[in-house]
Parts: structure tokens; sequence; C-alpha cells
């Protein structure tokens, strides 16, 4: 196994604590991500951890006018999906205006294929680490990065549009681009590990 030094583990852990969720509105809406950095991005999210090397993730990418096709996508879907008691106008709006903030959107798939083998919730932890994975990949590149659930993600009609099987699931967005000028991202706030912690050494 290839072990790493002690730079290199400096290195990995100033990218992990200094990780931040950077919305869109945050985010130059001028500035555009090469594709070929996305694909690198995503190269790394491919090396995570996957029970049974099923590698369920799976990567929509919507850059130029694909961004505007989503965000029609997802007004249109919440307008048909939302019981007019939940509707909310300034929601509908947000979904329409966040991909265009961005200089691309990566809607995060689950494929299932791990059959009664594997539980569907490993399949979605793998997700998780991929995106992590991702998340860590874009603050060492200098770029910002959000991961969003809105609950339209999760229903069928968005699935089906992504064109997902019908085991498959969609976890979510993830908005990416470069930092406006001057933004500073906000300092970590997280409480002590050592509240988290229970030994058991006996």
């Amino acid at each position: 196994m290839q072990t790493v030094g002690n730079d290199t583990q400096a290195i990995i852990t100033e990218v992990i604590r200094h990780r931040r969720s950077i919305k869109p509105f945050d985010m130059d809406s001028t500035r555009e991500v090469d594709s070929a950095l996305i694909l690198e991005l995503l190269e790394n999210a491919n090396h995570a951890p996957t029970h049974g090397l099923t590698e369920p993730w799976r990567f929509h990418i919507f850059t130029g006018e694909g961004k505007r096709t989503l965000a029609e996508t997802m007004a249109r879907l919440y307008r048909e999906t939302t019981p007019e008691a939940e509707f909310r106008e300034d929601k509908m709006r947000k979904m329409s205006e966040n991909p265009m903030l961005a200089g691309a959107v990566i809607v995060l798939g689950m494929a299932r294929r791990g059959g009664v083998k594997i539980p569907e919730l490993e399949e979605i932890e793998a997700v998780a680490c991929a995106v992590q994975n991702l998340a860590l990949s874009v603050t060492s590149a200098g770029l910002a990065g959000y991961w969003s659930s809105p609950p339209l993600v999760y229903t069928r009609q968005f699935v089906e549009w992504l064109g997902l099987g019908t085991e498959d699931r969609c976890l979510g967005l993830f908005y990416l681009g470069w930092p406006k000028a001057g933004f500073t991202p906000p300092k970590a706030n997280r409480k002590p590990v050592t509240e988290k912690i229970t030994w058991h050494q006996s």
C-alpha cells in the first residue's frame, strides 16, 4: 500500500478543513468552468470507495444552454408536483435562477446495480463519498461548490427526466463555479470532535 508523507498529509488536512459550501449567488456567473477541469474533478470523484465495486455514481453535467434547460425543467416540475398548499413562488424562482448563476451544474445520480447483495443505503453512501471527493477537489482547485438537495430532485418525474432507471435515484445538484471577486469563505464552525467520540478500550 502506498503511503503519503507528512507534507502531503498537511496539504490534505488543509483542504479538508478549509472546504466550505459556497452557494450559487456567490459564484461569478460570467466565468465558465473548463470541461477538462470538470472531468478532472469527476475523475477524483470516481475513485470513491464502493462496496462490490458497483460504482453507482452517475453525473449529468449541465453547461451553457443546458443550464437553462435544467432551470426551466426544474421550475416546471416543481409547479406540477408541489401541492397547492405547499407551493411557493420564491422557491420556484430560485430554481430558475440558481443554475444560471453557476458555471456548471452536476446532477448527482445513483444507479442501483448491487442487486439484493448490496443494500440501497450502501449505494447512496458510495455516491456521498464520491461527492465528498468532488467537494474537496473543487476546494483544491480554487473553485466554489454547493451540494443542494431540494425535494424536487427525489421525485420520479425528475429522475425519469434524467433518464435514470426505475430503481435509481437522484441525490441532488452540485453547483460549480468560480467565486466572485473579493469573496471570503466563511470560517469553520464545528464543535470539538472530542464531544462526538466514545472510546472503547476494554
